[in-house]
């Protein structure tokens, strides 16, 4: 009788431990992970002000000149995600997902709905920041993204499809960071440099949310996917967020000033050089832009830039317009202030110039 109490003691220790190690194995640093973060994931539904046109005659030129296209307005609706990146309340996420709003609702994990305050928007970034009305709001810790591994794990989280709404939780991705430092240059008025790939499914409405790490710490913001010939189709496994260090400096600009003040001034005037003029002066330059005026008391004029110099390249970038000069400058997120490299052809030879942007 002793014997038979034992062994069934035995048997339901096995079985309990059996339990234990399945629980354990269940629970993992991936899901602690979500656990984390998932508090601080928003989900963003905005009403947003589109423009169209209409004109019945569109397709006959000349009644077109006499009966222009009638502009007019229309409300849609849109959703993304975003995420609380402090207690009290400021909210990271994309400049497409609020653009042009008129309405922005924040709801959290759980339910509780928030009306969202644009602090500052930068359609360069892609980035903008919100604010909630409240104290001692769930955020998620920021990591270094500089400091990131080819092949860490990694979750995306957000509001695909609009699925947040249909029990007030996020949606997890899991995958890898497949790559970083990827520069896509000025792509549609917006610049996207050293960003971080991905193959954690990113999809319609994960727009502005968190990739985190395998902490539960935030390293960047999801902001596109690539889908080939048709980029409104789900994920195909290559996915781009916005690296944190990159967006934690737009958002503490924002926070401080309500925007990204850009525009600045050189004091030159400019044409691209063509073949016939560089014929004309006799030099072995075939591309640049030769510089015809030089403001007074201007950035141009304190760099002791001269009329008739050919400006080579900017930043190391060989340059032929001044659009291209402009792209440089943007794609650089150059501000105001800050210095340019410029590589010169003067009097025969090659010299280089710094100079310092002005405010417009």
């Amino acid at each position: 009788m002793l014997i038979i109490k034992k062994t069934i003691l035995f048997l339901f220790t096995s079985i309990l431990i059996s339990q234990s190690d399945i629980t354990n194995s269940r629970t993992n640093a991936i899901t602690n992970a979500i656990e984390i973060s998932s508090p601080a994931v928003a989900s963003i539904n905005v009403t947003q002000v589109q423009k169209y046109s209409i004109n019945p005659f569109q397709r006959d030129p000349w009644f077109e000149y006499f009966f222009p296209p009638q502009i007019r307005q229309r409300e849609i609706k849109g959703s993304g995600s975003g995420v609380v990146i402090s207690p009290d309340g400021y909210v990271l996420t994309n400049d497409h997902v609020v653009e042009n709003a008129t309405k922005i609702i924040v709801t959290l994990p759980g339910g509780e709905e928030y009306n969202a305050e644009v602090i500052g928007m930068d359609n360069l970034t892609d980035l903008a920041l919100l604010k909630l009305d409240g104290k001692n709001f769930p955020f998620i810790e920021m990591a270094n993204s500089d400091e990131l591994i080819i092949g860490e794990w990694v979750i995306a989280l957000g509001n695909p499809f609009g699925l947040f709404d249909m029990n007030q939780q996020p949606t997890a991705t899991i995958g890898i960071v497949s790559g970083k430092d990827l520069d896509f240059g000025l792509q549609d008025g917006k610049v996207f440099q050293d960003m971080i790939q991905t193959d954690a499914a990113i999809n319609p409405g994960n727009s502005g949310g968190p990739l985190v790490n395998s902490e539960g710490n935030l390293i960047g913001i999801n902001t596109f996917i690539y889908t080939g010939s048709n980029a409104r189709q789900g994920s195909i496994g290559i996915g781009f967020a916005i690296p944190i260090n990159r967006a934690k400096r737009i958002a503490e600009e924002l926070k401080s000033k309500g925007e990204i003040i850009r525009d600045f001034t050189t004091g030159i005037r400019a044409q691209p050089l063509d073949s016939r003029t560089a014929t004309y002066l006799d030099i072995p330059i075939k591309e640049g832009v030769i510089i015809t005026s030089i403001a007074k008391n201007s950035p141009a004029e304190n760099a002791k830039l001269e009329y008739g110099d050919i400006i080579i390249a900017v930043e190391n970038q060989k340059v032929s317009s001044l659009n291209e000069i402009l792209e440089v400058i943007e794609v650089n997120d150059i501000r105001p202030g800050d210095k340019i490299q410029l590589r010169i052809w003067r009097n025969g030879r090659y010299i280089n110039k710094k100079l310092k942007l002005g405010k417009l």
